[in-house]
């Protein structure tokens, strides 16, 4: 089998320094220049934002649910206390805070664009 790691994810955007600051503001990334392109590091991730580019047609975010990528998951400590600070900057929940098994708690929000993004705390004793 190959051995394979994470490098990055590649989201496209018609604003990428709003979807890069929206990134750093709520969720604490880095943002990361390089000529003409905006990258965030985020979680231990590469996030490369794209611009949409002239007449290139591109679909808006499917309706959830939908077939393919879902969402991505970022794992933070005490959950209650993100959920509250980000609610305070007026991030929109589309699950609020729940545990869905024993140690295991987590909540959705709605990123630029549209996109999902799964923040879950896990308590080590049940993993």
């Amino acid at each position: 089998m190959p051995v394979v790691t994470w490098d990055h994810v590649h989201l496209r955007s018609p604003d990428p320094e709003a979807t890069a600051a929206w990134l750093r503001d709520i969720l604490g990334g880095e943002i990361v220049r390089a000529p003409g392109r905006i990258d965030v590091n985020l979680g231990g991730a590469r996030i490369f934002i794209a611009p949409l580019e002239g007449d290139n047609a591109v679909s808006p975010p499917p309706p959830h649910p939908h077939q393919g990528l879902d969402h991505f998951g970022l794992t933070v400590k005490d959950i209650d206390a993100v959920a509250a600070e980000i609610k305070a900057k007026g991030v929109e929940f589309t699950r609020e805070p729940t545990t869905i098994r024993p140690g295991v708690r987590i909540c959705f929000i709605r990123g630029p664009e549209g996109i999902s993004i799964e923040l879950l705390e896990r308590d080590k004793k049940y993993t």
